[in-house]
């Protein structure tokens, strides 16, 4: 079975004395149940694993059960050590202060007992971790999966990885759209939405966020003005009711709103927003093109190409920790900035023979950013910097 990086990462932690609670965090569909138990599988140490994914939210002794059966088990069976690991920790109300609890009276009791917590809502998790575990606490970070992950794994194309997206699940059914359509949209959009947004988040209009994602990947890699999304939306809303929305979706690894590079960050705040989907795919279900239409319409590629490149630096800035941004001055333009303690990382994405690149000179003399080119037609090939590691460009 193919393993990804972070199978590595988890494995060596968990092989460490017991020290920090892990927590793996990351989009829904990419694997984190997976590569958690592909670790477990080898490590062949005793552990138990409990899934928080049906359990009613307001069961918050459902957290200290599953301590108390692992202490049990300890116990009665006379371990050394055992590894308890929790899935979707985030669902259960009030799930750090039971864990911080829990984790504290291992410790002064002694216990060798490590903790491998796992969740999907990005929000939910590090408001808990914050606001409850400070210093008792590493997080892994997983998005979804590169290039070269799809193609050795799954044997996909670039062209297909571009368009279909990296969701492992979803790689052996694009032959058949429907079947691959239906995927997307039941087991990522709407468990996404339904079950890490609406459940844990107050909603006052349900059917505005709906139609705020909808309305997002469909302009993913494109500018689009909040005021100008009221207009084309049915439900009655105003801007901090969007923007609160489109916050909620990029923290949830599904859509976010790149701001405009610049110094002043009231003029940052202030922009309008550029739409980029986390995974194409997500892009690919509202688009009115199949793949072979696509391929061969150079305008809608253009728009696919842009948004597949962006999906993966916005992935990779989750995973990395580093900023991005789009600059706009007048006519020129730079498609996505990279900025990561005060390294400045300037790239356009060129599709075709015909997109004007100056923006890319001026912005790299006006801020002299640590590199700046192109990837696509006349710069990096999309090939090369899909497979690149992107800290090295900082």
């Amino acid at each position: 079975m193919y393993k990804r990086a972070e199978y590595q990462t988890i494995r060596a932690r968990l092989k460490e004395p017991r020290k920090f609670i892990q927590v793996v965090m990351g989009p829904r569909q990419v694997g984190k149940s997976t590569v958690v138990k592909q670790v477990l599988q080898d490590l062949n140490e005793p552990y138990q694993l409990f899934s928080a994914d049906n359990v009613p939210a307001s069961n918050t002794g459902w957290v200290s059960n599953c301590w108390a059966a692992v202490r049990s088990l300890k116990e009665s069976k006379g371990l050394e050590s055992i590894i308890l690991v929790i899935d979707e920790i985030q669902k259960i109300s009030n799930w750090s202060e039971v864990v911080k609890k829990e984790w504290d009276d291992d410790s002064f009791h002694d216990r060798n007992i490590k903790v491998l917590l796992l969740g999907s809502s990005r929000v939910l998790l590090e408001r808990g971790l914050s606001e409850s575990l400070g210093g008792r606490f590493e997080e892994i970070r997983m998005t979804h999966w590169s290039f070269p992950e799809m193609r050795d794994c799954f044997g996909l194309s670039l062209d297909q990885y571009i368009y279909y997206g990296g969701y492992p699940g979803a790689a052996g059914l694009i032959n058949d759209p429907d079947r691959w359509e239906q995927y997307i949209q039941s087991a990522v959009i709407d468990a996404t939405i339904n079950k890490d947004i609406l459940m844990n988040t107050p909603i006052g209009k349900p059917a505005l966020l709906r139609q705020t994602f909808e309305l997002g990947v469909t302009y993913s890699g494109e500018l689009l003005s909040l005021n100008k999304m009221l207009g084309s939306l049915q439900d009655a809303g105003n801007t901090v009711t969007l923007a609160g929305y489109l916050n909620l979706l990029g923290e949830s690894g599904m859509l976010c709103g790149l701001q405009k590079y610049s110094i002043d960050s009231a003029r940052r705040r202030a922009s309008i927003s550029k739409f980029q989907v986390y995974n194409n795919a997500l892009k690919a279900v509202y688009n009115p093109y199949s793949f072979e239409q696509a391929i061969m319409d150079r305008k809608s590629w253009g728009h696919i190409f842009e948004s597949g490149i962006g999906a993966w630096i916005v992935s990779q800035a989750f995973v990395h920790r580093f900023e991005v941004f789009y600059w706009r001055n007048r006519n020129d333009e730079v498609d996505f900035i990279l900025r990561k303690k005060g390294a400045i990382v300037a790239i356009e994405v060129k599709s075709d023979a015909e997109k004007n690149t100056k923006g890319l000179n001026v912005f790299r003399d006006t801020f002299h950013p640590k590199s700046a080119f192109i990837v696509g037609d006349g710069g990096i090939s999309a090939e090369e910097f899909l497979t690149m590691d992107i800290r090295t460009l900082f």
